[in-house]
């Protein structure tokens, strides 16, 4: 059994929390810079031009790619032959979180309780964290910051079998329709078709992590996501929604067993800042 220290994943969690927020992947940069070669508004160009400036500076100012540094979405694919010592896992992430945005000038947007007083808690805790039991004996953390704006577009429908692929695309676009201007396009689009209430919107959330472009090993996700890409594109919301052709850079798609008697289906926006970074204990 291999351990892993309290002290490690604190201080593994405030470089990933802060790296997440100053740094876009590459591959969404380089998705960007691909859109910019193919969108047909001059506008929309010139706002593609603009947030690729937009990366550049938050990467070498060491600064927030956007001023909402979302709510902390930690991921972790915790190893079967790894134990954590000198406390819990949980309250090492939130430490972590609470170093991070306090040390790198990170917006803290958390509030309790959400319905009545809405308190800041001061200090972007406590995060939003995702557990995954893996064989071996590492410690996985993603840290993906998810902004307000994208996410109050997100939505969930419990279809029912019957309506069948043409509802669960139908389901889709209206989402992208909704969301519109105020989601920040152009959009990574985060789809789950399956398990239970739950677990399609944890799928979806999931999704957003896989590299823009790379599609899903699984031949229907993958048909899915191609046929769902070309139409989310013909909405034409265009970069920050001034029109054009490119709404989106990607879909991704989820797929995992159903009830008989279900067809649950979450979409999970992503503005345009799709930030997240990983690191391996």
């Amino acid at each position: 059994m291999r351990e892993v220290h309290y002290d490690q994943i604190v201080e593994a969690v405030k470089e990933i929390a802060m790296k997440a927020n100053y740094e876009l992947p590459e591959d969404v940069e380089l998705a960007y810079q691909s859109a910019l070669k193919r969108e047909e508004s001059e506008l929309g160009r010139e706002v593609l031009h603009q947030i690729l400036l937009n990366i550049k500076s938050a990467r070498e100012e060491s600064m927030a790619y956007c001023q909402d540094t979302g709510v902390a979405v930690v991921f972790v694919d915790v190893g079967q032959e790894v134990r954590v010592v000198g406390g819990l896992l949980e309250d090492a992430i939130n430490e972590g979180v609470r170093r991070a945005y306090e040390e790198g000038y990170l917006r803290a947007s958390m509030v309790y309780d959400p319905v009545f007083e809405r308190k800041n808690t001061k200090d972007n805790t406590p995060a939003v964290v995702h557990y995954r039991l893996v064989p071996g004996d590492k410690l996985r953390l993603t840290f993906a910051p998810k902004g307000a704006g994208s996410e109050n577009t997100s939505r969930l429908a419990m279809l029912k079998p019957a309506d069948g692929w043409e509802g669960v695309k139908r389901f889709v676009l209206e989402t992208v329709k909704l969301a519109g201007p105020n989601a920040c396009p152009p959009f990574t689009v985060g789809v789950g078709i399956g398990g239970t209430f739950e677990y399609c919107a944890l799928l979806a959330k999931r999704a957003l992590l896989r590299p823009v472009e790379k599609r899903s090993p699984d031949p229907v996700a993958r048909r899915i996501e191609e046929e769902l890409i070309e139409e989310v594109n013909k909405i034409g919301w265009g970069p920050m929604g001034f029109g054009g052709t490119v709404t989106a850079i990607d879909v991704k798609v989820e797929l995992y067993p159903c009830h008989i008697a279900s067809l649950p289906v979450a979409v999970n926006i992503q503005c345009h800042a799709s930030r997240h970074a990983e690191i391996e204990l």
